[in-house]
């Protein structure tokens, strides 16, 4: 069965770095997919963070995080990353990995949208304290 697992979550002070990984398995790669980050906090909707497309690296990111966190493809290892730094209380959230999906653009500004990736994790969590 085609899956993909996540790792690295743990509890962090506001400030510090935190460095997730997503890997593939079952057969799964991420060879010519576009692969996602995307989080869920308790109450609230889940967000589209960061994805990128394979193998042209096309990058999307959300506002939120843009000039924090990093999505990178580690193309010999077929894994994918989330690098995040300066972390805010905000950041805390269930973070997810997905594949499958695609970036679109709305007129200049490209877009990524959770409901178009089909494989997903079970999720690794993020917590931020002051």
């Amino acid at each position: 069965q085609e899956q993909v697992a996540e790792s690295g979550g743990g509890v962090v002070q506001s400030g510090e770095s935190l460095s997730l990984s997503c890997i593939p398995s079952g057969g799964l790669t991420f060879g010519g997919s576009t692969v996602g980050w995307f989080r869920q906090a308790p109450g609230k909707e889940r967000e589209e963070i960061a994805c990128i497309t394979w193998p042209d690296g096309l990058t999307y990111y959300a506002e939120s995080v843009k000039g924090r966190f990093t999505i990178v493809r580690n193309n010999p290892q077929n894994t994918l990353s989330l690098q995040m730094k300066d972390l805010k209380r905000e950041d805390t959230a269930m973070y997810y990995c997905a594949t499958g999906g695609r970036i679109d653009y709305v007129g200049a500004s490209r877009i990524c949208r959770a409901e178009d990736f089909d494989v997903w994790g079970q999720g690794t969590q993020v917590t931020v304290s002051s």
